[in-house]
């Protein structure tokens, strides 16, 4: 069911899921989802960047293919064909879609926030090129979004301090998932219950977990969850993301392969999936 507030979280929703993107909570802890909801609670996804952009790209702007947005260029990934791939609006729309389908399939509630898309801010120029995106730094006029996130986010836990908050630990180093792994910041400094969990399919590349965990300086201790009988759900939700299979994993064959290898990587001498979150080590006692 759609959340249209912060203010209409509700004490139900003690676990709460803060996504990066439309797809990222699915992708990373759809297994936890479904154990969740299987055991009667009611999950919430928070997407941050979520917002419909407010132009079209205009192609008499293209004066060459290097100087194409970077946004045209990743929509064709996707798939879309050239008329679609000038109307940003039409395809965040149509991954609101996804995303609705993805977490009523999964029985978690979900919010989506106004903030745009990194290949959206400036007016769609603000990240020319994908090396900027992914492994780049935070272009300083975004820097005030986890500011503005961590606020409103703390807010929501004053009202409800029982809730245990999950964030993405920015695996990976996509500036959007930098930013929303930072602003869980201030709610640890509040007392909340946070956890993060690992960015798919990030974390899948050899050394970007560790990599991070280093950058991040701050003392992290392991937690899994068995999510054997929650495995298929998490695959299932994640293919509903149709727009984002062929830029990302090829076919559904490959993202169900994916997802399945490094649930089971965690603990290989078993073969049993899980799902691995991080813990500051300061509320491993809490």
């Amino acid at each position: 069911m759609q959340i249209t507030n912060l203010d209409a979280i509700k004490p139900e929703h003690r676990h709460i899921f803060v996504s990066p993107h439309f797809d990222d909570v699915a992708y990373s802890c759809g297994g936890a989802l479904g154990t969740l909801a299987s055991q009667g609670q009611r999950p919430l996804v928070i997407t941050v960047f979520a917002g419909l952009p407010p132009f079209r790209l205009n192609p008499l702007t293209f004066a060459s293919k290097a100087g194409r947005p970077l946004a045209f260029r990743v929509h064709r990934g996707m798939g879309f064909g050239l008329a679609m791939s000038f109307n940003p609006a039409k395809i965040v729309a149509l991954r609101r879609q996804e995303d609705a389908r993805a977490f009523d399939y999964l029985q978690a509630d979900y919010l989506w926030l106004d903030y745009l898309d990194s290949i959206y801010r400036g007016h769609a120029r603000r990240y020319a090129r994908i090396q900027q995106l992914l492994g780049g730094e935070v272009h300083p006029d975004d820097r005030v979004i986890s500011e503005q996130l961590s606020q409103s986010l703390l807010r929501v836990h004053t009202r409800l301090p029982g809730s245990t908050w999950y964030f993405p630990l920015g695996i990976g180093r996509h500036v959007d998932h930098q930013l929303v792994s930072a602003a869980a910041q201030g709610l640890i400094e509040h007392g909340a219950s946070v956890q993060f969990y690992e960015d798919f399919p990030y974390v899948t590349r050899e050394g970007a977990l560790p990599e991070r965990l280093h950058e991040l300086g701050s003392a992290f201790l392991p937690e899994q969850i068995q999510i054997k009988e929650a495995i298929d759900q998490r695959i299932a939700a994640a293919a509903l993301y149709a727009s984002q299979i062929k830029m990302s994993f090829g076919d559904r064959e490959a993202l169900g392969k994916a997802i399945q290898n490094y649930a089971c990587s965690l603990l290989p001498a078993q073969a049993t999936p899980l799902e691995q979150y991080w813990l500051p080590s300061s509320l491993k006692t809490r």
